[in-house]
């Protein structure tokens, strides 16, 4: 037996977040007749609902709507109310604030994919905004509409859907500023086909964008004024509540083990005490309000889900004893990503509050006190 005998075709990774929820959005569908906007699958109050969840009694008494979005309910209903006015939406912040589960989860709720999508790089060009040819078609006919290769973009305007531009401000200005266009007229010109009824397309009712960007990141460039002007931006910042970002991390990486095929071992003060190195530094500033010097790297929710992923892995297939005995080897790792100097003050936080919490008599931290040398 081949390996590619051996997998199941069908098999993936990752649902997108339209079939990964497709029940919940199916029933808000169903259950909320109120208005909606031109070419919406929801009705506003229900798309707020589907990302923030319904509380803790089911609607109608028939289905408990989970929260998919750690974060205020105001900013997702900004977001929403940006959408409806069919204007751009830019998701700004450091990364791993879950800006583009954000995004995605919009799309899906707003047109019922988030398939429509741009990753932006240094390397994208015009044609992902607007479109390409086929050039064995263009050579063997002509300019002609069966020759022409929609972007992303473009089959969201002709079907009056929501496009996602990842890493908007990777791209170069002058690939950035074709948007400026798409987004003020609403329409897409085809010199190549002028003089005919496909030399302009217009975009259906519903059509929008949602971007994101990271602008702390090396090689981003800067967003012209007249690109800035069509977007609304929205500030996605970290979790504010701590057992709110614990018991993400803690699904998110049960989420990740059970795709590995093994259930996650990994206890609750373990990962208590992940999360909340990971807020400190982030913050510079402890939970008992000593000062931390704050690393370069980001010290975001998305890199404390990796590690309690990598620590429930290493559980689950290379048990060696205790899993505290991986933290200080697994942080050192997300530290380094940027400036060597982050090392030592990494070495510095435990130096200061780990040493400082071990000496107030914490069993946990006391342990990982001990760990020091193992980040050396």
């Amino acid at each position: 037996m081949t390996l590619t005998e051996d997998r199941a075709p069908s098999a993936r990774q990752v649902l997108p977040a339209e079939e990964r929820h497709a029940a919940e959005l199916a029933f808000l569908a169903a259950h909320d007749s109120g208005p909606r906007p031109p070419g919406w699958a929801l009705t506003p109050r229900a798309v707020v609902t589907f990302i923030c969840g319904s509380g803790d009694e089911p609607l109608d008494g028939r289905m408990k709507i989970a929260p998919k979005f750690v974060g205020e309910r105001a900013l997702v209903e900004r977001c929403v109310v940006t959408l409806a006015g069919e204007r751009g939406l830019l998701l700004v912040g450091e990364p791993g604030t879950a800006k583009s589960m954000l995004s995605e989860l919009l799309a899906a709720a707003v047109c019922g994919t988030s398939a429509l999508t741009v990753q932006g790089t240094a390397g994208t060009t015009e044609d992902a905004f607007r479109y390409g040819w086929n050039y064995a078609l263009l050579l063997a006919q002509g300019p002609s509409r069966t020759a022409l290769v929609d972007s992303p973009v473009l089959t969201a305007m002709r079907s009056g859907r929501v496009a996602r531009v990842e890493e908007i401000t990777r791209c170069l200005p002058e690939v950035q500023d074709a948007l400026v266009s798409i987004l003020s007229d609403r329409r897409v010109s085809v010199p190549e086909l002028a003089g005919s009824e496909d030399g302009q397309v217009p975009a259906a009712p519903g059509f929008t964008v949602i971007a994101t960007a990271n602008l702390r990141d090396r090689g981003v460039s800067e967003m012209s004024a007249a690109l800035k002007r069509r977007f609304n931006f929205e500030t996605v910042g970290p979790i504010s509540d701590a057992d709110a970002e614990v018991s993400l991390v803690r699904r998110q990486a049960t989420a990740v083990v059970e795709r590995a095929g093994a259930s996650f071992g990994v206890d609750d003060a373990v990962l208590d005490a992940l999360v909340t190195v990971f807020r400190d530094l982030r913050s510079g500033r402890s939970a008992e309000g000593w000062d931390v010097e704050r690393p370069g790297t980001v010290m975001s929710t998305a890199e404390a889900v990796q590690v309690a992923a990598s620590l429930g892995v290493a559980v689950a297939y290379l048990p060696t004893g205790d899993v505290l005995d991986l933290v200080p080897g697994h942080l050192l790792g997300v530290v380094r990503k940027d400036d060597p100097a982050d090392h030592g003050r990494l070495l510095g936080y435990w130096d200061g509050p780990v040493r400082r919490r071990a000496e107030d008599g914490s069993a946990m931290w006391r342990r990982l006190w001990d760990l020091r040398e193992n980040l050396r």
